[in-house]
């Protein structure tokens, strides 16, 4: 619906451009409160997640005009005290850069500036809508953009279609717009590959797309502009096939999989994350047929970098206890909360209290808990 790789360059011009110097670094927005996020989706599939960002445009036709333009939601974010969905700003604008560019600088400055500095868990865009109301908020981000005299006028919001639609899915072969030319989704397992599958990605891109690689929100990869005559061999190659960890046609539960940096490299994380995902992921595809994809996160701690409460079964890292057999005392061992029922796409929603708590991460124990729910849940079977 809408083409948003000119929008976002313009954001991130705004962001980190300096207008004096034109290098990098802008010290207009170098003092927010806290960290801010923008997700702009191109399409009713959200692949930007915009329910859980601070700003996010959805895009949508005018009513009346016909115009593509953008609703705006605002305030969505998880932390560590809490997780918010973003609410209706009750706002659209049109979808060009300098509409975007110049409804973002509004809000960023309304946040500079009177976002909350005293408590940081409060430092969120939330917080200041929840503060001053929907209505009154946007009446103070109308009367910023009209001090800018730069053209844009914001109107209400526009009705969504109603008509039903079908996320699509990014891993796989697809087609383009363009006659002849493919999309091709590569699994990357939890977003981590090592110097060696690097290389073979790079090589893949060079052979196929023209050398362009483009990321997912999923922490996957894709190879745009594929000839379809050449499908064939990019499913042959020897890096997406046999032992490889990278897939072109991944199942349901692993090719769907999300994981924060875990213990590994994070300080704050409770558990490791990425290795515990890949491989409870590929005893599970071993175990159970899933009629749908299962979107599996993976977080080390409340902090829910890997998004735990937007995923159909998420894990998060606490504390949990399990007996031990040679004394009979319970002992602490690794453990997680587990979140079931976050949707994303058009109908977002937030799984915002632990189905489960305090499960031990031994696969052991973890693993028949997760088939209970995937059957339970999601109508899994056993595999034969």
């Amino acid at each position: 619906m809408v083409d948003t790789r000119d929008i976002c360059e313009g954001i991130n011009d705004l962001i980190s451009l300096d207008p004096v110097t034109g290098t990098r670094g802008n010290p207009v927005w170098g003092n927010l409160p806290r960290k801010f996020n923008v997700a702009i989706s191109g399409s009713r599939d959200d692949f930007a997640h915009t329910h859980i960002n601070d700003i996010g445009l959805q895009p949508n036709v005018h009513a009346t005009t016909g115009q593509m333009g953008f609703n705006v939601v605002l305030g969505g974010y998880i932390s560590i005290k809490r997780a918010a969905e973003s609410v209706d700003g009750n706002m659209w604008i049109p979808a060009d850069r300098n509409s975007v560019y110049t409804f973002c600088e509004a809000i960023f400055r309304i946040f500079r500036d009177e976002g909350e500095r005293k408590d940081r868990q409060k430092a969120r865009l939330m917080w200041l809508v929840e503060k001053h109301g929907v209505e009154e908020f946007k009446a103070k981000v109308v009367a910023e953009v009209e001090s800018y005299d730069r053209g844009l006028k914001i109107e209400n919001h526009q009705p969504r279609p109603t008509d039903e639609f079908v996320r699509r899915n990014l891993l796989g072969v697809h087609p383009q717009p363009q006659e002849g030319l493919m999309r091709c989704g590569i699994l990357i397992p939890c977003g981590r590959f090592s110097v060696a599958e690097a290389r073979q990605v790079a090589d893949l891109a060079d052979k196929y797309s023209g050398g362009e690689i483009r990321l997912t929100v999923e922490q996957n990869i894709i190879l745009p502009n594929v000839k379809e005559t050449d499908v064939e061999a990019l499913r042959a190659e020897p890096a997406l096939n046999g032992d490889s960890r990278m897939k072109l046609s991944p199942g349901r539960i692993e090719g769907n999989l999300v994981s924060c940096t875990g213990a590994q490299f994070c300080g704050l994380a409770l558990v490791e994350t990425k290795q515990n995902a890949e491989r409870v992921a590929n005893k599970l595809e071993a175990l159970v047929n899933v009629p749908r994809d299962i979107r599996m996160h993976w977080t080390g701690c409340p902090n829910s970098c890997g998004q735990a409460q937007a995923a159909d079964i998420g894990i998060m890292g606490a504390p949990a206890r399990r007996e031990d057999p040679e004394t009979g005392k319970k002992k602490a061992v690794p453990g997680c909360n587990i979140f079931v029922g976050g949707e994303i796409g058009e109908t977002g929603h937030l799984s915002l209290v632990p189905a489960m708590k305090g499960i031990p991460l031994e696969d052991e124990t973890l693993i028949p808990v997760i088939v209970d729910i995937l059957k339970e849940r999601f109508g899994a079977t056993d595999k034969v």
